[in-house]
């Protein structure tokens, strides 16, 4: 028993090791069209074996006041991330069916990169601030249904702010409805961050340039040139 429990925790760290560099974050996929390997839940693989207390999060967002568009103030930088990114940004818009269309975009090297998605909360009946997040990668060949987790810890009361983050602790992000925030809010969001167990250490800022992004007909790169870059560190 508990040799095949071993093998089994072993294989699937190998399986993760690779499936990993497709995806943001701890992945699950539910498509009815995908492999048995891709509808697995490694959501919580490094939270079971670390031990790690569940995240706490907000209670009773309002998705419809929740939607438009965020500014990345800080990240743990992600291999699927460009690492020169700057004016990082997420856009999303709830739908009649209560999901959320989401446009994540960057700018590297003066083109704006980009990859759409949809989000949607994990259990509906649940008045926790848990939702699952989903891209369809590669951007360039959008064949391959991508899932992770978009938890948000902490929110201001006017939904200027939001502090997301993810039950492995991998993952973290600092949002703001603005290009800037105050010195004292930021201290206080990776306060909370440490008490909930992360290293904000891992933490760096993202350059938001003043009128990047602000007008139409910027230099788009279609190619999704930058995912792979990012694979690779860049």
């Amino acid at each position: 028993m508990l040799r095949t429990s071993s093998q089994r925790v072993l294989r699937q760290g190998f399986e993760l090791f690779w499936l990993t560099r497709l995806q943001y974050t701890s992945q699950v996929i539910d498509s009815a069209s995908t492999t048995e390997f891709q509808k697995r839940d490694y959501s919580s693989f490094f939270t079971k074996m670390g031990g790690e207390k569940d995240l706490n999060v907000v209670q009773n967002v309002d998705l419809t006041r929740y939607q438009g568009r965020w500014y990345e103030i800080a990240s743990i930088p992600s291999r699927f991330q460009p690492s020169t990114g700057t004016n990082s940004r997420a856009t999303y818009a709830l739908q009649e069916d209560q999901t959320v269309d989401v446009l994540n975009e960057t700018w590297v090297d003066g083109k704006r990169s980009y990859i759409h998605g949809k989000a949607w909360k994990a259990d509906p009946a649940s008045p926790d601030a848990k939702l699952k997040v989903r891209f369809m990668v590669p951007p360039f060949l959008p064949i391959i249904p991508v899932t992770g987790d978009y938890w948000v810890m902490k929110l201001d009361d006017n939904y200027q702010w939001a502090l997301v983050g993810v039950p492995s602790r991998t993952s973290l992000w600092v949002l703001c409805r603005t290009q800037e925030m105050s010195e004292e809010t930021y201290k206080e969001l990776l306060e909370h961050a440490t008490n909930e167990g992360y290293d904000v250490s891992k933490l760096h800022k993202t350059e938001q340039i003043p009128g990047v992004g602000e007008s139409e007909g910027e230099d788009t790169d279609r190619a999704g040139v930058w995912w792979v870059k990012s694979l690779f560190g860049k």
